[in-house]
């Protein structure tokens, strides 16, 4: 926006300069041609130099206002310098036409060039005095006869210009204001544009702060508290839970550290989604929890915004089923079809009511109760912003299924073919329930 309005100033500029440079080209060229036509018509006996200093006086009093008296910007108030320089060339001009009647046309350029740029209620009557001093010379230098163009030409000629230096500045005025609207409306349009972008920066953050950090404290919390409930009585199961938490500490420094770097997970730095995933179940396996990895169908290439979801979301899901289930065993299913990539997680736990494990938790909860509260949700919103879609099937007693489809381009396949991955999405897709 900063480069195109200043192009259009410079723009702007240029043609006030060829404006005013065509404008004072015209006066200089009037001025001479009209002293030409006092030499050869009006000559008078004894008036000759007098009149000839008058037009170089002239001349050079309009030649120093431009180099010293410039004109305003447009909108801009005139100077004092400015008004000076047009009432001197006025009063320069009106001296000369009492001599010269050939000066008549240099009234024109003056107008132009001068007096466009005062306020219309200052130029019309200026202009008006000027029109009626160039009839008066004309009557008074004529002979015979009155021509009626001395009286209607020069109100008429005056009467054009100061219609059109009127149209151009309402004109100019209108495009001003409707420019500004535009500006307005661009920055408004920009600032909105920022904040929505904020919004789902923070809201990502927060996301990736919940799966990074806050479930790996969670779970190093409840490992530490395990180990010092066994230590008096079990102190190898409470070497295990120590080590097991030092573990998952050092692989939260890494996801922090590559947080902190570029915001992506670490484990799809330089592996698959499939790897990440499988190297997820790996992890997360315990001698209380058994997650497994099976993978359906080719998914060597998926987009890395769904490979970023899909793994964010299975990490929070084995969170969640790691405090809350009291599962046994925990399956990962990533399916790869033509168009759509499926992930399943599921387990064999206590399982819950949907309705309730997608509620807020109230203010003040404990950790457990808002970490549900709040992963859920995140996982939902994941899910959206990769283009995808989340559904939980759960019942208590019956463990629970997490399902996150995402779409995915469709390839060159036939018909039947895209017939027959949809019945194998389906079946796939929830293969992993009925194998809890």
């Amino acid at each position: 926006m900063g480069e195109a309005t200043a192009m259009s100033e410079v723009a702007e500029r240029q043609d006030e300069r060829w404006l005013s440079a065509v404008m004072h080209g015209a006066f200089l060229v009037l001025l001479a041609s009209s002293f030409v036509r006092y030499l050869t018509h009006d000559r008078s006996q004894g008036h000759v130099l007098t009149i000839g200093s008058l037009y170089a006086v002239l001349g050079l009093v309009y030649v120093a206002g431009v180099r010293w008296a410039p004109a305003p910007r447009p909108g801009a108030r005139p100077t004092g310098r400015h008004l000076g320089w047009l009432a001197g060339v006025s009063m320069c001009w009106v001296v000369l036409l009492m001599w010269a009647p050939s000066a008549t046309w240099c009234l024109m350029p003056i107008l132009f060039a001068g007096l466009h740029r005062l306020p219309t209620r200052i130029a019309a009557p200026v202009g008006a005095l000027l029109t009626a001093l160039v009839v008066a010379s004309q009557l008074r230098g004529g002979s015979g006869a009155t021509n009626p163009n001395m009286l209607l030409a020069p109100p008429a000629v005056a009467a054009v210009a100061t219609a059109v230096l009127v149209r151009l500045k309402r004109q100019s005025a209108r495009q001003g204001v409707l420019i500004a609207g535009l500006v307005a409306t661009r920055e408004s349009l920009a600032a909105s544009e920022r904040a929505a972008g904020t919004l789902a920066e923070r809201q990502r953050l927060s996301a990736e702060i919940h799966d990074v950090l806050a479930q790996g404290l969670a779970s190093q919390q409840m490992l530490l508290r395990a180990a010092e409930q066994l230590w008096s009585t079990d102190p190898a199961a409470a070497r295990r839970h120590v080590a097991d938490a030092t573990a998952i500490v050092e692989r939260g420094l890494v996801e922090a550290r590559r947080f902190v770097r570029d915001l992506g997970p670490a484990d799809l730095t330089d592996h698959t989604l499939s790897t990440a995933l499988a190297a997820l179940a790996l992890r997360e396996s315990t001698p209380r929890l058994t997650v497994t990895f099976h993978e359906e169908g080719p998914v060597a290439s998926v987009p890395p915004p769904v490979s970023r979801a899909a793994l964010r979301i299975a990490q929070g899901a084995l969170a969640n089923v790691r405090e809350h289930a009291n599962a046994g065993r925990a399956v990962i299913t990533l399916t790869r079809l033509d168009h759509e990539v499926c992930l399943d997680i599921a387990d064999d736990g206590t399982g819950c009511d949907p309705g309730t494990a997608e509620t807020p938790p109230p203010r003040g909860a404990r950790t457990s109760a808002a970490d549900r509260g709040f992963g859920l949700p995140a996982m939902r919103g994941r899910a959206r912003r990769a283009g995808g879609t989340l559904r939980l099937e759960s019942a208590p007693g019956e463990g629970t299924v997490l399902t996150a489809t995402f779409p995915l381009p469709s390839s060159s396949s036939s018909s039947s073919s895209s017939s027959l991955s949809s019945l194998s999405s389906s079946s796939s897709c929830h293969r992993a329930k009925g194998s809890r």
